[in-house]
């Protein structure tokens, strides 16, 4: 009887290895996640922080322009005014360009503001004068602080030609909108977030010095 017994858990053994083999020839591969997330252009990879930097430049441009016409009659401070001018006509030339690099890499861009963004817009809709003009440079300085940081990112280490040619001209449109919005006065630095604590150093081997000294 443990004779029969060990014959058939034997035979049960292998119907339980021929099958995990089967299903394993049969089953489809595992897909890694970060390779599902890009696709190949003509221009080369795109990935999805590739994606990402065209959805917040089209979106940057969705809320500041219509925030640069608020200032026009909004805004109690002159320099605030040219400011809010020069953001949204400079917007208008940046919303161009991320329209016409999504065209080429078959990319669907957002057509409205994000919900932050729609809630600044909402909030300085409802102001004016001095409030308006704090609140506008502040909101704008610091998003386009954020902005930034992804534009940066991406420019270092995309791998699709057209995308890194969108990111050096956005980092040259971000940079001079933070020095327009600086030019005001107005910007509260203590309220940006902070840079990054770096990592800590490696200690530095001591050079020995392996002269016989006399």
């Amino acid at each position: 009887m443990h004779r029969l017994m060990r014959g058939e858990l034997f035979m049960l053994g292998g119907f339980v290895a021929v099958a995990a083999v089967t299903i394993a020839l049969v089953m489809p591969p595992a897909i890694d996640p970060a390779a599902a997330q890009w696709t190949q252009t003509p221009s080369g990879p795109l990935t999805a922080a590739d994606r990402d930097l065209l959805f917040k430049v089209r979106q940057a441009g969705l809320w500041e322009m219509p925030a640069g016409e608020y200032a026009k009659t909004r805004a109690e401070s002159q320099r605030v005014k040219e400011v809010g001018a020069l953001i949204m006509k400079e917007h208008m030339e940046l919303d161009l360009m991320v329209r016409q690099s999504a065209k080429k890499l078959g990319v669907a861009l957002p057509d409205e503001p994000n919900a932050d963004q729609q809630r600044w817009m909402a909030q300085l809709a409802t102001q004016r004068g001095p409030a308006f003009d704090r609140d506008f440079v502040n909101l704008l300085r610091a998003a386009h602080g954020k902005v930034f940081t992804t534009v940066a990112a991406v420019r270092s280490g995309t791998r699709n030609a057209e995308v890194r040619k969108l990111a050096g001209q956005g980092i040259t449109y971000v940079m001079r909108h933070m020095g327009y919005l600086e030019s005001t006065g107005l910007v509260d630095h203590t309220q940006l977030p902070e840079p990054p604590t770096p990592s800590p150093a490696p200690p530095v081997a001591m050079a020995v010095d392996t002269r016989r000294h006399a």
